[in-house]
């Protein structure tokens, strides 16, 4: 026990010392288990997690009931894993809010990328603005399995109006894919631009999202001025 608490001392006064740049994905694991699993050397757990999952961020995205099929990980360290993730996206969208004024559409794509860090189901947000470009609200729409997701045209021209819109930018991820539109994505588009245009809020964008990348329609060429693409 003394030689796991000299190697777990060693292992805080480094990350103190250099933060997690220089760590390996097993160190970085390691480091995490010590904080849910007390008196045991976490490495060889660390190494069957990155086995059964082939990454650090594919192990942090697993299901709970995933995570526990493996060796030594009971249900509170797998809810710690999940957790990492969600934590993560609540700073990051808790950080980004604090600019309430989102004057451009780079502006809204970059607030709106932060609501999808690790999100590994596809989901659709709605950033609403008033008329002055500041946020309303950014609420989540629907969400799907990894490959789809139902978006109700009612619910997002209701949302709109609900919070007293005066503009909308639409937003939604494809996990582990390339942010190109499919035709379902420009042909719901064309439904949502046109809803809005009919009850007078002004639709500004779909954008696309995936881990490190996100693609407007509009500056892809698409026009929604007129509620058609």
């Amino acid at each position: 026990m003394s030689i796991h608490n000299g190697h777990r001392d060693r292992i805080r006064r480094r990350f103190l010392e250099e933060g997690l740049d220089q760590f390996t994905d097993v160190q970085v694991l390691e480091f995490l288990l010590f904080y849910c699993i007390a008196r045991q050397d976490t490495n060889p757990i660390a190494h069957r997690l990155l086995d059964s999952f082939g990454s650090l961020s594919q192990v942090l995205e697993a299901p709970v009931e995933e995570l526990r099929k493996v060796e030594g990980i009971g249900e509170n360290t797998a809810v710690f894993l999940r957790l990492v993730t969600q934590v993560g996206r609540y700073y990051l969208t808790d950080r980004a809010s604090k600019a309430k004024v989102l004057p451009t559409l780079e502006s809204c794509a970059q607030y709106l990328q932060t609501f999808f860090f690790g999100r590994n189901v596809e989901t659709v947000y709605l950033l609403c603005l008033d008329a002055k470009c500041k946020m309303l609200c950014c609420k989540k729409i629907s969400e799907g399995d990894v490959n789809s997701t139902s978006l109700s045209v009612r619910k997002v021209v209701e949302t709109a109006l609900n919070t007293n819109a005066s503009s909308v930018v639409l937003a939604h991820n494809h996990p582990g894919g390339m942010a190109i539109p499919s035709n379902e994505d420009i042909q719901t588009t064309r439904r949502i631009a046109a809803a809005l245009q009919a009850v007078d809020v002004h639709f500004i964008d779909h954008i696309l999202v995936t881990d490190d990348d996100y693609v407007s329609l509009l500056q892809s060429g698409y026009s929604f001025s007129d509620g058609h693409l």
